[in-house]
């Protein structure tokens, strides 16, 4: 299974994603890709097997992967303090990958009925559906 996980900031999210998806799928082919040399950093040293950085590496790491794993920030353009753009937004959206997209409620998008839970409850909510797209066997 090939996971790309996206992040942008200081790469907190990316680096727990990173972290909890090489514990619990270690067959899993992790790559990382920042929207800023600090996310993409966080999340190298978090473990992942490739890395990079920017919109291109966005738009083409969204081509090869089988989950896209990260905040819900990066399907809307401008997003994440201006750091997604419009290219990167729709390359997620436009992916073949399932996507796992974590209800963070910032930088003015607020999910309607998700209550605000902490960081860690929804690191652990997404890898659990990443487990389950993985399958038993996984």
């Amino acid at each position: 299974m090939r996971v790309l996980i996206i992040d942008a900031q200081g790469g907190g999210i990316g680096r727990q994603l990173v972290g909890a998806v090489r514990r619990q799928l270690p067959d899993a082919v992790v790559t990382a890709v920042g929207a800023n040399t600090a996310a993409t950093s966080a999340m190298m040293k978090a473990g992942a097997h490739h890395a990079a950085t920017g919109e291109n590496a966005v738009v083409v790491a969204c081509r090869q992967a089988d989950v896209i794993l990260g905040p819900i920030g990066i399907v809307i353009a401008d997003s994440l303090w201006g750091e997604i753009t419009p290219k990167m937004a729709a390359a997620v959206g436009q992916s073949q990958a399932k996507r796992i997209l974590i209800p963070f409620n910032h930088c003015d998008n607020i999910i309607a009925g998700v209550p605000d839970a902490g960081a860690g409850a929804l690191i652990d909510a997404a890898i659990d559906a990443l487990l389950a797209i993985a399958g038993p066997d996984a």
